[in-house]
């Protein structure tokens, strides 16, 4: 059977059912920071309209983290449903239900402890089901999806938000304009940095029919804007990830800011939402 544990590489992000409580925090606080950002919520937004939803659906949101996705539907004046939030972190799964208890949802959000690949629900269960910023973490994309097909009522839909981080770039000032950086954030943060690129045949192979899809460029130019909350993270969890010292860390960090605080900071990245719906077949 398909584990996360059975994880090979330094993806710290893929790894927060053994990271240490700094790393934790760290990814915590880039995960509630960017679910603030116009840019993800016009990205929600979207999704969640596109879905129409008649307001007492029940939704996964699969791999959630915090649970900020999840928050985000539960306070939609127009959703009555209930949300269910699982990931496989402890300490993620913790900070969820405080957050939600302080935003006045704990009851309507469920959080429970468990691995993508294998979750112990009832088959059938879900109407909708939500991977945001999952599968470019996981060991096994196409199983995850296998079991999200499980999980999903006849006719239920999923959907798909990733990047593709093989797009990925911050610009530097070294004489190859970053790349060798990029190549070493790329396997810090992503374990699958190209699923998406292969997203549309994962899911005709696992069951599904593509109803929708919209891609997205995240990019900053001149100052730091979506990318901002990153680079804090990054003097952690690069040196957590083993790819750079923490002075390494923490000199490309400084030499970033610095590009933001004089209008010459550049980064960008490719990103894809795809609703596909639960076809009858196998």
């Amino acid at each position: 059977m398909v584990s996360q544990k059975q994880l090979k590489g330094p993806d710290v992000f893929a790894r927060t059912f053994e990271a240490d409580e700094k790393s934790l925090s760290a990814i915590a606080a880039r995960l509630e920071a960017r679910a603030k950002h116009c840019f993800f919520q016009q990205v929600v937004d979207e999704y969640v309209n596109a879905l129409k939803l008649n307001g007492h659906e029940s939704v996964l949101d699969l791999g959630c983290g915090t649970g900020a996705i999840a928050r985000m539907i539960a306070k939609r004046d127009t959703f009555s449903g209930r949300v269910t939030a699982i990931d496989i972190s402890r300490y993620l799964i913790e900070t969820g239900k405080r957050l939600a208890s302080e935003e006045g949802l704990a009851d309507r959000i469920d959080f429970l402890t468990g691995d993508a690949h294998s979750i112990i629900e009832l088959q059938g269960h879900y109407d909708v089901l939500i991977m945001h910023t999952l599968v470019s973490h996981v060991v096994d994309p196409a199983t995850v999806l296998q079991e999200a097909r499980r999980l999903l009522r006849p006719e239920g839909r999923i959907v798909v938000f990733d990047g593709d981080f093989d797009s990925l770039t911050y610009a530097t000032d070294a004489p190859d304009g970053g790349a060798g950086t990029d190549r070493l954030q790329a396997l810090a943060g992503h374990t699958q940095g190209r699923v998406m690129r292969a997203m549309p045949r994962l899911l005709s192979d696992q069951g599904f029919s593509l109803e929708w899809s919209r891609a997205y460029v995240a990019a900053d130019i001149g100052r730091a804007d979506f990318w901002s909350s990153t680079l804090p993270a990054l003097r952690i969890l690069l040196p957590s990830a083993g790819v750079m010292s923490e002075r390494e860390a923490s000199d490309y960090v400084d030499k970033l800011q610095r590009a933001s605080s004089s209008n010459t900071f550049f980064a960008s990245c490719n990103f894809y939402t795809m609703i596909a719906r639960r076809m009858h077949t196998g």
